[in-house]
């Protein structure tokens, strides 16, 4: 199978970079905290008590994306926010848009699993600007922007070069349904492969995983866009390609995503479409 991939954007005023890094990096800091002080403390579950697991929505969620919210308008006051919780606000520049997910992995923090964290990007139409995650179980934040690398506390990273598939562990999330169709062959491919399949319960952090090299691939089937636009961003400018359902370079896939490293996407890709029969048609669109 050949693949080729180009992924390229426009570039950014440099102003606007720095101040959104500056400031996303200071929410990322608060919600660390806030995150790391309320996980598995008996956090009360808002909302319908009998909501499917994946719709639970907590104090904690809306705490930090009011705060969010706050913040953005006083130093962006012409960028729109969208979250899970709240609605966008209105504002007069159609070119950018923040999105926020105040506890990715939601499940994780109210059962103290330490898989969830906070994840905040800048989006413009070419994708990703800036893109900021909080890691409170490993101390760790996350950040990109765009054409200025990826960093882990301030250390530069990116995906070693030439690196396949087999042997590596590979990322990917359950649906809201459960498995996804297609799971079974894909997990068979990846295990002749001698890849394991991890399901982490966040996949901000899957897509992460990525861009820090821990992972060749991360394959998701069901998502949002704010909880996956941060990791996105950290994953290319790490320098993992990411591509939608027919293989094209798509800086926020929807309907279906797939971030790898550049050297082993084509069997990972492969394995996918191999799996879901369908994969090389247009999904239906995920909220």
């Amino acid at each position: 199978m050949t693949v080729l991939f180009s992924q390229t954007a426009e570039p950014v005023d440099p102003g606007l970079l720095s101040r959104a890094l500056e400031v996303g990096g200071r929410l990322a800091n608060d919600a660390a905290e806030v995150i790391a002080a309320t996980a598995d403390r008996g956090c009360r579950v808002g909302g319908n008590a009998e909501a499917h697991l994946y719709d639970w929505v907590t104090d904690t969620d809306r705490t930090l994306e009011r705060h969010t919210h706050r913040v953005l308008a006083s130093e962006f006051p012409d960028i729109a926010v969208v979250g899970a919780e709240y609605a966008a606000s209105e504002t007069p520049d159609p070119r950018y848009r923040w999105l926020v997910a105040p506890v990715d992995g939601a499940a994780n923090y109210l059962a103290g699993l330490p898989w969830y964290g906070y994840s905040l990007a800048l989006l413009d139409g070419s994708g990703p600007v800036v893109g900021v995650i909080s890691d409170p179980s490993r101390a760790e934040i996350y950040a990109a922007a765009r054409g200025r690398g990826t960093r882990v506390n301030g250390v530069p990273v990116r995906i070693p070069e030439r690196v396949v598939a087999r042997g590596y562990p590979i990322c990917t999330e359950l649906t809201r349904a459960g498995g996804w169709p297609g799971l079974t062959r894909f997990l068979a491919c990846a295990a002749e492969a001698r890849c394991g399949v991890r399901v982490l319960g966040s996949a901000a952090l899957a897509i992460t995983q990525v861009a820090l090299g821990h992972a060749v691939a991360a394959v998701l089937e069901d998502y949002r866009e704010w909880d996956v636009a941060a990791g996105l961003a950290l994953a290319l400018e790490a320098g993992a390609v990411v591509l939608d359902r027919r293989g094209r370079p798509d800086p926020v896939p929807v309907g279906g995503l797939l971030v790898a490293a550049p050297s082993a996407a084509a069997d990972v890709l492969g394995w996918w479409q191999a799996a879901v029969p369908d994969a090389t048609e247009p999904s239906a669109d995920h909220d």
